[in-house]
């Protein structure tokens, strides 16, 4: 069944691929080198992520983990203002460090890992290239290393001179020119450099923006405001296509009115914006983080999990655990936005009863409750803080907004707190099989052309002759997310989260199999996508 991606619902047909190209789609005749037999199956155009921080993990995972499991055959990274160039060779720790403490990925694997054979954006790009990837990537310049790149240190909260601002055009105006694909910057002030400060561009004047938005926009360049309100959105939209990131509070009608809000910012410009799929901000269990206060909670955060598990099961140090567990202020988490993944080969991200609700149904103390199902499950239970986009419903009403695109997985970011890189088999298996909130054709044009025309890729996100052959092959009625689990596969051991899929048969990178029925095949196809400007 051949779901097309432009909305259209499925039609019997066949595929034929050429030289990386689709050669034909409908009634194909004639020999092939490989057949995939799809009877049974749902056929679509490769999934485009457009919100990543592979930028880091690509240099020893060219594989390109999880995303590439989950039928993503492009991903768009440089988001948040957080890149890795332009850079002076002196800053490379610098930049390494911020992207450390803003988005969870180790400075010591990010220097390691990575050439650093670049100064200029196009020389990172360069450097890609020469990698090989089973992705294909597209890249924005971010406002951080810019900024820092022209102001020093003066770039964390001055404001630039009209020099130094036409500087930072310049550079943004070359990068694209080499290939980026916009320019992205950061209002949200949380994210902070690691001694303490926001990053640079955080406090950057409205004007600044303005300034960068007119080299981006002629050149036809995308605009990333992550954090921005509706002022800054306002000013930038008027000279380039923005895209922004955008979340609902749990309140009634939160979800319908923010759509409004979206649709509202949107008239008669290119504007979009993406959210999550379902909620998230932090993951934690026995197999990883342990956000609870007190000395015997401290040591066993220094166990490894065999350690952790002989410790819980003895009972004078549960008894402390749970003692300490008690105490005023042991954790800073709200309890009633903490929801149980379970322990089975599937997370149950749908789950509405919260730990605290557990715990009182249970007659138990939260602590005892979250002791006990690690026991039960061997240190693999984990459980989902929502700290984001919390409500399902209020997200179904946001959805119903056609500027917001489902996404925000933030692949390669936050690596040991959060895992929603499977968004895309979420949309599968929940908004469309379970909820039946999109038709397929929706849900796959969502996943397709629709964000592929947010980046302004025109050869991609369409299955039709002459396009590139980026392609799924899946089981609609299969397909879906398996349980995440914290490996210690970067460089140094550090942590991250991974996270399978099942139900795809394959996956097809610009002609090649690169997964073949939830395996890589090792072949990596993949393309530095860069924007003719």
């Amino acid at each position: 069944m051949i779901v097309d991606g432009t909305g259209s619902e499925p039609v019997a047909g066949d595929v034929a691929i050429k030289d990386g190209y689709i050669a034909a789609v409908g009634d194909v005749e004639g020999e092939a080198t490989e057949v995939i037999e799809a009877n049974g199956f749902m056929v679509t155009p490769g999934f485009v992520d457009i919100h990543t921080h592979l930028d880091a993990q690509m240099g020893w995972d060219p594989d390109m983990t999880p995303v590439s499991w989950h039928g993503v055959t492009t991903a768009l990274i440089g988001n948040c203002g957080m890149t890795f160039a332009p850079c002076r060779p002196e800053h490379q720790e610098l930049l390494a460090g911020m992207m450390e403490t803003v988005e969870d990925i180790p400075k010591e694997a990010i220097l390691g890992g990575l050439a650093w054979d670049w100064e200029q954006y196009g020389e990172y790009l360069d450097s890609i290239e020469r990698l090989g990837t089973a992705v294909n990537v597209a890249g924005m310049v971010g406002h951080a290393a810019v900024r820092y790149y022209v102001m020093g240190d003066r770039s964390f909260a001055d404001d630039a001179t009209a020099d130094e601002v036409e500087e930072m055009k310049n550079i943004v105006e070359k990068s694209i020119e080499d290939g980026a694909w916009g320019f992205s910057t950061n209002r949200f002030e949380p994210h902070r450099a690691p001694d303490g400060r926001s990053i640079p561009g955080t406090f950057a004047k409205k004007e600044e923006l303005e300034e960068i938005a007119g080299v981006v926009g002629p050149k036809d360049g995308l605009m990333q405001a992550v954090g921005a309100d509706f002022e800054i959105l306002d000013a930038v939209a008027e000279k380039s296509r923005v895209l922004f990131s955008y979340g609902t509070q749990p309140e009634q009608g939160a979800g319908e009115r923010s759509a409004r809000a979206l649709d509202k910012l949107a008239e008669g410009r290119d504007v979009t914006a993406i959210s999550h799929v379902r909620g998230s901000g932090y993951v934690f269990g026995m197999q990883s983080n342990l956000p609870i206060q007190g000395p015997t909670w401290k040591k066993l955060s220094q166990m490894d999990l065999t350690e952790r598990l002989e410790a819980i099961n003895d009972e004078e140090t549960a008894a402390k655990l749970v003692s300490e567990g008690k105490g005023q202020n042991a954790t800073q988490i709200p309890l009633e936005r903490v929801y149980y993944l379970g322990s089975g080969d599937t997370p149950a991200y749908t789950n509405e009863v919260n730990l605290k609700e557990q715990s009182e149904a249970a007659g138990e103390h939260w602590v005892e409750t979250f002791l006990r199902l690690s026991r039960e499950s061997e240190g693999r239970g984990l459980f989902n803080f929502r700290m984001f986009s919390s409500s399902l419903e209020e997200q179904a009403g946001l959805f119903s907004s056609k500027h917001l695109y489902p996404g925000l997985g933030d692949a390669g970011a936050h690596v040991s707190q959060i895992m929603d890189a499977g968004w895309s088999s979420f949309m599968l298996s929940y908004w469309h099989r379970e909820r039946g909130y999109y038709s397929m054709g929706q849900v796959i044009e969502r996943m397709t052309s629709g964000p592929a025309k947010v980046i302004d890729l025109k050869d991609r996100g369409v299955l039709k002759e002459g396009m590139r052959a980026d392609v799924n092959v899946f089981d609609a009625n299969v397909v879906e997310e398996l349980q995440p689990e914290l490996v210690h596969d970067f460089p140094g051991g550090a942590p991250r989260y991974i996270q399978r899929s099942r139900g795809f048969k394959a996956t097809i990178v610009n002609g090649i199999v690169s997964v073949r029925d939830g395996d890589l095949t090792g072949d990596r196809a993949g393309k530095v996508l860069r924007h003719s400007a």
